[in-house]
């Protein structure tokens, strides 16, 4: 090497140990209350697309037993967002804690009530057992509402967590429980191995949503967080709700098999036609936009009995407008 060479090589390596090394985006951490269900599919979607990348932020997905757990973890501080239900933060609201919705992925929550064969109405639940992903949970949110829909108390009925996956369809399977709160694709997967059950009520579709609630949309899985948080990470929440629009965008424009294949291997469950089946029968659930309609948080407020002021629980302001 001629002295020349040796001077730029020297150079080269001199800049080298000078640069400044990338970093990674700012860390946000997002708790999810079953993150294999398809009501929760746009926030792993995101991150296979890459979309949090592009929007330079590093998320961490932790997957919970249920929406109840993964607020939990909101609040004791070891997770920064949560990908879960609208209706914890009214849940909250009533608690005196202050919380707010800031991108919306389902218009219908995406939630049915499966019983066993021998269960033919849900007031025939009275004295039984039913399964919901966890005790305090949307689901169980879900099934109390139906109880009193049907003249019963939530106190008739003993409700347990089994988990929103493999854990509930064994439990239904094994007889562990009589009727049990269930999403996709776990309720394909059931039904797939042969289970004798029925549906008692449907809130995958507008029509089961209208019969449930008497409306034509309501808001169920959402990115929400602490007011606190939002107000001091109002860019970080603008980038995780953009990445989110982008995300349903996506959804809009490809097909069932397509969605399926960008998911994790593991989320199949063995069977990677039903779930894309199971996936084509849900793409209605899903937000075209982000955008929380103000008619639909109303009325999941007042499903839940709250006098919490619907508006003071979320924002648009990060999401584009409905066209």
């Amino acid at each position: 090497m001629n002295l020349s060479n040796r001077i730029a090589a020297i150079s080269l390596l001199w800049l080298a140990s000078c640069a400044t090394p990338l970093q990674e985006g700012p860390k946000v951490r997002v708790a999810i209350g079953g993150q294999t269900q398809l009501v929760y599919l746009p926030t792993t979607l995101a991150a296979r697309l890459g979309y949090y990348k592009d929007e330079g932020i590093d998320v961490e997905l932790t997957d919970f037993q249920g929406g109840a757990k993964s607020l939990e973890a909101l609040m004791g501080g070891s997770a920064d967002v949560v990908s879960g239900y609208f209706d914890h933060t009214i849940q909250m609201a009533d608690r005196g804690k202050r919380l707010k919705a800031f991108a919306a992925m389902l218009r219908y929550p995406g939630l049915a009530l499966v019983a066993r064969g021998n269960v033919a109405s849900i007031a025939a639940l009275k004295g039984r057992t039913a399964g919901v992903s966890s005790p305090g949970s949307s689901t169980h949110l879900f099934l109390n509402h139906l109880l009193r829909g049907a003249g019963l108390t939530p106190d008739d009925v003993a409700a347990v967590g089994i988990g929103m996956s493999a854990g509930a369809v064994a439990a239904m399977e094994g007889g562990k429980v009589d009727a049990a709160v269930m999403a996709e694709p776990a309720i394909s997967q059931l039904t797939a191995r042969g289970a004798a059950v029925k549906v008692l009520a449907d809130a995958r579709t507008r029509d089961g949503v209208r019969a449930i609630y008497g409306v034509e949309s309501y808001p169920a899985a959402v990115l929400y967080s602490t007011e606190a948080w939002i107000a001091a990470n109002p860019e970080l929440a603008r980038r995780l709700a953009r990445a989110m629009t982008r995300t349903l965008a996506w959804i809009q424009s490809n097909g069932s098999v397509a969605i399926a294949e960008k998911m994790p291997p593991e989320f199949h469950g063995g069977d990677a036609r039903m779930y894309a089946a199971a996936i084509e029968a849900s793409r209605d659930m899903y937000s075209p936009d982000g955008v929380l309609p103000a008619e639909g948080a109303a009325a999941v407020v007042r499903a839940m009995g709250s006098k919490a002021d619907p508006g003071s629980l979320y924002t648009n302001e990060f999401v584009s407008p409905a066209r």
